[in-house]
């Protein structure tokens, strides 16, 4: 199986925020998908299986699904856009979150996603303990979002994890005003629930950060940066219908070979008979080698996506340092 290691909202690579993705041909079981994105120890893996209209994509970081990721989200479309479909100008996923569309702009790449709704909620002490300090404003959809002062408090803080565990919200994002005319906003997101210390640059916070900001400082589009420790950048404007564009470039960083073999997702047995002698239709899926179709059997090593029956465990990985291959 082909796994594709990109950086997403960067131009650079060792920058942004890496995700795995792997394009497959059929899915495997859930908890295969979670043992290969422990293994990877990213903030997501993208599992991805081709559909008549688009792509079913599937998120999972190092401890469980999630139902909504930028990032790996903008890593999926340059994957496909870049190695599978390089005429198409979008690509569309259908997700837990519903059908998400990613557009080429030019460099950058732009993705169609719902905007989040917050209330805001008052500020406590709890917060200012896990965050190291205290936050002006607080606001809870489904992450919380403290706004701070000022950049150098996001940039320099270095929060509590077993307490912003404690705090409401998926994630705990902290967020100020920017200090440069290159930036609106400056943000930080923290993941201890979804085992993800600091996520280096997340898409879907910015579904609620970018509107906050929006309203705040009286513009459509916001030019936002996450202040990790390998930091990314997003542009994002509001949209109509309760809906956000977020854009952003993506590199290619390595192409592997996942080799450990993947638990397949049993189907369901057919109960009608085909006309040959009432076999299966499953049957049909052999041709004339005996090769079932779609297996790793009928595929080149360094060919189209799917799994490798009898391949032995480990992976191996072919480092790229540059766009130079999957150029969009």
């Amino acid at each position: 199986m082909k796994q594709y290691i990109v950086d997403a909202f960067t131009d650079r690579p060792f920058s942004g925020n890496p995700a795995a993705v792997c394009v497959m041909d059929r899915w495997p079981e859930d908890a295969s998908m979670m043992a290969l994105a422990r293994e990877n120890n990213l903030s997501e893996t993208a599992f991805l299986v081709r559909e008549k209209e688009g792509y079913r994509l599937r998120w999972f970081t190092p401890g469980t699904e999630v139902t909504l990721c930028g990032h790996a989200t903008l890593a999926s479309a340059f994957v496909v856009l870049a190695f599978y479909e390089r005429e198409a100008q979008s690509v569309t996923f259908h997700t837990l979150s519903g059908d998400l569309t990613v557009k080429r702009k030019g460099e950058l790449l732009e993705m169609n996603f719902p905007a989040g709704a917050m209330e805001e909620i008052p500020v406590t002490d709890a917060m200012e303990k896990a965050f190291g300090a205290r936050p002006a404003k607080a606001f809870l959809g489904m992450d919380l979002v403290c706004v701070f002062d000022r950049e150098s408090l996001v940039r320099e803080m270095e929060p509590d994890q077993k307490l912003l565990s404690g705090l409401p919200g998926r994630i705990q994002n902290a967020t100020a005003p920017g200090d440069a005319p290159e930036r609106d906003c400056v943000s930080r997101s923290f993941c201890p629930k979804l085992s993800i210390p600091e996520d280096p640059v997340c898409g879907s916070a910015h579904c609620q950060i970018a509107p906050y900001w929006a309203g705040v400082l009286g513009k459509e589009t916001i030019k936002a940066f996450q202040a990790s420790a390998r930091g990314g950048s997003l542009e994002c404007t509001l949209l109509d219908q309760g809906r956000i564009a977020i854009r952003g470039q993506a590199v290619p960083v390595a192409v592997c070979d996942v080799l450990a073999e993947l638990q397949i997702r049993k189907r369901k047995k057919r109960r009608d008979a085909c006309d040959s002698g009432g076999k299966g239709k499953a049957d049909h899926r052999k041709d004339q080698t005996g090769k079932r179709k779609g297996s790793g059997r009928d595929l080149p090593a360094s060919g189209r996506p799917g799994f490798c029956e009898h391949a032995r465990p480990g992976a191996s990985c072919a480092g790229r340092s540059g766009p130079s291959d999957g150029r969009l």
